[in-house]
This record gives C-alpha cells, structure tokens and sequence, in this order.
C-alpha cells in the first residue's frame, strides 16, 4: 500500500498485491487497484480492473507533465462522483 495523494479534500492508495513467499508461484495476473477517498463526503470508491489501468495511465500523464492541484483534484472528483461505500474505519 502506497499512499499517492493527501489534500484536504482527497486520499489516494495504491493497493498492490502482496510479492508471494519464497515457494509459492508468481500469480498469473498482478492485481492492483486505487483506493480514493473523498473526505467531504467521506466516501470512498475502490478502483481495480481497466478502472485501475486508466487511472494509472492519468498518474503516467501526470508524471509527463506536472498538474496544478487545481487539476488533479477536478480529476478525483470525476472519480469520486463513482463512490457509493461510506468510509468505515477499522
């Protein structure tokens, strides 16, 4: 788990699969995903599958070209208009 983005109004996580122990078989498929958390609303939407491939390609294209963060929270809020789960802590 890799924290990406902290405001005041939004969390982003990286969820990456754990490596497997010494022994076990690679998995076929490396799953990930992207965890954003809306903190005005507190809710939060869980991406994985072609979700998660296109969020990593905006992070990608942040990374060519750094965005105001103006930008990328007008980008999360596309996302978390998707968020149905309430936050639940643990």
């Amino acid at each position: 788990m890799q924290m990406l983005y902290d405001s005041d109004a939004f969390v982003v996580v990286h969820m990456q699969a754990n490596a497997p122990s010494e022994g076990e078989p690679e998995p076929s498929i490396a799953r990930h995903g992207f965890e954003i958390v809306d903190k005005r609303s507190n809710k939060e939407v869980y991406l994985d599958g072609s979700w998660a491939e296109a969020f990593q390609r905006q992070i990608n294209a942040w990374q060519v070209n750094t965005p105001t963060q103006e930008e990328v929270e007008e980008t999360l809020d596309g996302y978390a208009e998707l968020a149905q789960n309430p936050l639940v802590m643990h």
